[in-house]
């Protein structure tokens, strides 16, 4: 089992700027980088975070990710806007349209960015946490390339599409983070590396048996759908639909192969829900919700169940009082990026 560490926030934070600084990224783009890959690991979300950062630097050194490309305005109408990515850094990219699509939902109430031409965002929920912090909804999603079987097939022809859905709450937003795929592939490395079985079956092995055994599905690339055939058909399409808004690349566009996965679509819709209504009586409504969840009697004695985000903001507060935990050998790799 790798070997885990706790390294204090900023020391992470910053060893990963000297990290993106080597691969080209400068001044503010890159300190804005560093910081959003940093909270991915501060909020315990290891697979999405520092883990992700070799691979990010081989697409580099490959030319298939730009560290200098900034992302632009293609077309706009209304209170909706195409952005192109130009291949830059996924993380920065997604950044900048949710931030674009909250300035459009200050002045009409509803605003939308579609981004084509983008690369790896890293953690989805991070534009969440963006939109829901600035007292902003959001729902936001990206394509991937196939990854996943559709329901009824033995080989990959939808993505595990990560889809997020963000509500603003004053003692803690609602952040929903979620794959297509009852697993991320981030998490099935996890699982492997730790030589743990999965919780539930989370795909298929090579002769046809759902399996808890994460190598099994990785061999296999038959992860399972979330809902079976729903999470197949929601894959499928948040997948067109994200291609049509963008101008961009749809799944069938993608090579199966992580090193060439450049170039996807995304989505970033934020709400201003003060334009409908008091901050006093929306938060009351998210409030008695969370209250009602809960209040609901747990499977496990002193178990509540938790509302999405819940668990986040748990670990953030004991991994800034303890440190960030992060695998001997993912500290080593960004430390050796670093240098």
């Amino acid at each position: 089992m790798n070997r885990m560490d706790r390294i204090p926030f900023d020391h992470l934070r910053e060893t990963i700027l000297r990290a993106l600084i080597n691969l080209g990224i400068t001044g503010e783009r890159a300190a804005l980088s560093a910081r959003l890959t940093a909270e991915t690991d501060l909020d315990g979300i290891a697979t999405h975070g520092i883990a992700r950062l070799p691979r990010f630097a081989e697409m580099v050194r490959l030319g298939r990710v730009d560290p200098v490309a900034t992302p632009h305005c293609t077309a706009s109408c209304g209170a909706l806007e195409r952005w192109s990515g130009r291949l830059g850094p996924g993380n920065l990219a997604a950044h900048a349209a949710m931030a674009r699509a909250m300035e459009l939902a200050q002045q009409h109430g509803l605003g939308g960015v579609a981004l084509a031409d983008t690369t790896h965002w890293q953690r989805a929920g991070t534009y969440g946490w963006q939109a829901a912090d600035a007292g902003f909804a959001a729902i936001c999603w990206s394509n991937t390339l196939p990854n996943v079987p559709p329901w009824g097939a033995k080989t990959p022809a939808v993505g595990n599409n990560p889809l997020v859905i963000a509500i603003p709450r004053a003692s803690g937003p609602i952040v929903l983070d979620m794959a297509m795929s009852q697993f991320s592939y981030g998490s099935l490395a996890a699982y492997r590396e730790r030589n743990q079985p999965l919780p539930v079956a989370g795909g298929f092995d090579t002769d046809g048996n759902l399996t808890t055994d994460a190598a099994a599905i990785e061999a296999s690339q038959r992860a399972l759908p979330i809902g079976f055939w729903k999470g197949s058909g929601l894959a499928f399409a948040l997948d067109v639909l994200g291609a049509m808004l963008a101008g961009g690349n749809a799944t069938h566009n993608f090579a199966p192969d992580p090193l060439r996965e450049a170039g996807q679509s995304q989505i970033f819709l934020a709400v201003s829900p003060a334009a409908l209504a008091t901050h006093n009586a929306l938060g009351a409504i998210a409030d008695d919700a969370v209250a009602f969840l809960h209040a609901a009697e747990p499977e496990r004695p002193g178990q509540p169940a938790r509302y999405p985000g819940e668990r986040v903001l748990e670990a953030r507060a004991e991994n800034l009082r303890l440190g960030v935990p992060v695998t001997e050998a993912a500290w080593a790799a960004v430390q050796q990026l670093a240098s």
